[in-house]
């Protein structure tokens, strides 16, 4: 081949660095490898379940064997449940001082900027490492608003707390929803609950961060949260995990109880590793009167089935969704929003955007129900899509069913490239054809990256910058 003198810039792909740092697996215990009903009893006995509990875990283990896997998204052909650990306790306890966490994984925390963060804006902290939390703590000053925010398994044991996690446990996500839904009830370990008393506001935010460090193994965290009526919360989730060449799960659970006229913020960030199986299911209950907001941003596994679902129980209650997404190379992220209107004048707002390169696959999906009774109610959804090269890939799949005429509903989507003359405009003011991309991409991510909070928007970013940078032929 004749060398023409052209030379193609290469930059190595995206920096994970902080992410990738994988620490020695040092367990006091762990499952084998599987599902079964022996494995299911086995965790129930190490985390000294309450019989209620151990039973749900195996009710639960036969619903997930009754249902077919889902067929509505990307192949899920690459995890076999039949190689996963479901299980594995660190070789430490749950502590409220970093001091008491074990070296290695407290380094973990550090690289992560958790310690950092929270000394600087937030009022709690919890830490999961595998399938148990190792460190939770929560501003005094909050703890005397009656807040309270602790470890799932601390929860269910709480005299005064316990007959409420048993009373909204799994009930808005119920087994039957889908397969690994039923398997997290059957498996689930770790997580947080919040209880925000009527009245109170929290004005700094709590975090939860969800860190999965050994290869081949599954992580189901339970987060239950409940926001009394008048009361206010910001609440950010965090999830990373080093990078194997064997599929890690995770298949986590959330549900949020937002009271008659509160408010619940839910930020999340997303960076799992690109082996990872990413099959989490969200869902709130928003009452009278109250407000829902989630911002969401999904960077990280190999596949992602990522639906939040919010379900306006109670007249004027509001929802609104910001996400983006941001698919390379061997990614496929099918990620959307689903709302229920189930009162009347109830509002939701659905505003969404994809990036998807080196033949990465974005699809969005967004369910908006509008109930009989539910008259003069407004939803708007907006999703807008990014393609940086010829070989991505961006689908919208909307759906909606309205049962009530009196409504004003509104759906707008766009779907392009970056533009050659855009390109080509920046480079005539001196920027590099890397940088002219970055500019682009990060201005087109402007409007949910100002959203989350300040440590996730930089990250985020960051991200994006260097993706761009490792994707220049």
């Amino acid at each position: 081949m004749k060398d023409t003198g052209v030379r193609k810039t290469y930059v190595e792909d995206i920096d994970r660095s902080i992410y990738d740092v994988k620490d020695k697996v040092n367990a006091s215990f762990q499952v084998e490898k599987g599902l079964t009903a022996k494995i299911v009893n086995e965790i129930a006995i190490k985390k000294n379940d309450p019989e209620w509990m151990r039973l749900f875990r195996l009710k639960s283990l036969q619903v997930y064997n009754r249902l077919p896997m889902p067929s509505w998204g990307p192949p899920l052909d690459g995890l076999d449940m039949d190689q996963i650990i479901t299980y594995i306790r660190p070789d430490t306890g749950m502590s409220a001082k970093w001091t008491e966490v074990p070296d290695d994984i407290k380094n973990t925390f550090e690289r992560l900027g958790i310690p950092k963060a929270e000394r600087d804006y937030l009022s709690g902290v919890g830490a999961q490492y595998d399938s148990e939390v190792v460190y939770h703590n929560l501003r005094e000053e909050v703890s005397r608003q009656g807040v309270i925010y602790t470890d799932m398994e601390s929860a269910i044991h709480d005299p005064v707390y316990g007959p409420m996690v048993k009373k909204h446990f799994m009930k808005l996500v119920p087994p039957e929803d889908h397969k690994f839904v039923a398997l997290h009830g059957a498996v689930w370990s770790g997580g947080s609950f919040v209880y925000v008393p009527p009245g109170v506001n929290v004005e700094i935010p709590l975090q939860s961060y969800f860190r999965l460090n050994a290869p081949g193994a599954g992580q189901f965290e339970h987060t239950l949260i409940i926001v009394g009526a008048g009361a206010s919360l910001h609440f950010i989730e965090g999830c990373s995990a080093p990078k194997y060449n064997v599929a890690n799960l995770h298949a986590g659970c959330v549900e949020l109880y937002v009271g008659e006229n509160a408010h619940l913020r839910y930020s999340t960030v997303e960076n799992w590793s690109k082996n990872m199986y990413n099959l989490n299911t969200k869902r709130a209950l928003v009452g009278k009167g109250a407000s829902m907001e989630w911002v969401s941003g999904s960077f990280g596994s190999h596949v992602s089935y990522l639906y939040p679902m919010s379900i306006l129980k109670g007249e004027k209650a509001r929802m609104e969704f910001t996400g983006i997404t941001f698919a390379g190379k061997g990614q496929s992220l099918d990620t959307g929003m689903k709302v229920v209107h189930a009162a009347p004048y109830t509002y939701s707002n659905i505003s969404t955007k994809s990036i998807s390169k080196d033949g990465g696959n974005c699809t969005y999906r967004s369910s908006v129900k509008i109930l009989p009774d539910a008259h003069d109610c407004k939803s708007s959804v907006s999703c807008e899509s990014l393609m940086l090269d010829d070989r991505s890939r961006s689908d919208t799949i909307p759906v909606t069913d309205i049962q009530n005429d009196n409504v004003d509903i509104g759906h707008e989507a766009k779907i392009g490239r970056i533009s050659d003359d855009a390109i080509f405009y920046l480079m005539s003011r001196g920027l590099s054809e890397e940088d002219a991309k970055a500019m682009i991409v990060t201005g087109f991510a402007e409007p949910i990256a100002k959203e989350l909070p300040m440590e996730y928007a930089v990250e985020m970013n960051n991200l994006i910058r260097l993706e761009m940078e490792g994707s220049i032929g």
